[in-house]
């Protein structure tokens, strides 16, 4: 199998280049984003667009940017090139774009592809189905380094929509309160929470809290190092191969659902 990644010579692209590799796969080389001065690994393939890439690759791993997401989708219907996305901070329009190309050709999206985090998860929903939000508060809180450009980051809105789903509702109907400031008024029931902390070199911090009058629940994720992302994203490359058009996302890539 070759492996295309965008974004080759970025924190994640190093690390991609060395799991494909560790994994057996052929490396297709990558593209380098626009205006980037990271090198790549030595003896590294450049392509000079992501269009070349693709044509290059049976599978393309993206971890570049959300404003790159559409493109590389559009780009892996017209090739018939499945991809791994983990760009994350999607918009709604965004997201549905990926799942229109998605219909074309398989595609694994996650908003995070450490096993622990999606095990995790699968851990929320079930809690909040089994705490009623009437009296369970749910609230989530993370930290990232400094340069993370969204917030709250997506591992911390996909935590956020497996309690919902596990209330039998969305993180839209059942509301978010993030970024309290000032006299904002007593807590919605129901509602999620969201606070988000950014600072240092911290790769990636997630708690979900769910908190009563009678006791408090907390599970607590911590990444230590970016490589469990990686790791992560060429598993579910491997486990793309021949499989038909879809939208899947990590929970299928580890058989949880």
């Amino acid at each position: 199998m070759r492996i295309g990644i965008a974004g080759i010579a970025g924190r994640m692209g190093r690390l991609l280049v060395e799991e494909v590799r560790a994994a057996g796969a052929s490396l297709a080389g990558g593209t380098l984003r626009p205006g980037s001065t990271a090198q790549p690994a030595p003896g590294t393939l450049i392509h000079p667009d992501a269009a070349a890439l693709f044509a290059a690759s049976d599978i393309v791993i993206d971890f570049t940017h959300a404003e790159e997401a559409v493109p590389h989708a559009t780009l892996a219907a017209r090739s018939a090139t499945p991809l791994v996305l983990g760009s994350s901070g999607l918009s709604a329009a965004q997201a549905q774009a990926v799942a229109e190309a998605a219909r074309l050709v398989p595609v694994v999206h996650a908003a995070n592809f450490a096993p622990g985090v999606n095990l995790v998860l699968a851990l929320a929903e079930k809690l909040a189905a089994a705490l009623p939000a009437e009296t369970y508060d749910a609230e989530i809180v993370e930290m990232h380094h400094r340069q993370k450009v969204d917030a709250p980051s997506g591992t911390a809105l996909a935590m956020g929509r497996a309690v919902a789903a596990g209330r039998g509702t969305t993180l839209e109907a059942a509301g978010v309160e993030s970024g309290r400031d000032g006299h904002v008024g007593a807590r919605r029931t129901g509602s999620i929470g969201f606070a988000a902390l950014r600072g240092g070199q911290v790769v990636g911090e997630h708690t979900l809290l769910f908190a009563a009058a009678t006791e408090q629940i907390a599970i607590t994720h911590r990444s230590f190092d970016r490589r469990a992302y990686a790791t992560g994203a060429v598993r579910a490359a491997l486990w793309l191969q021949g499989r038909p058009p879809g939208l899947f996302s990590m929970m299928d890539v580890l058989g949880m659902r």
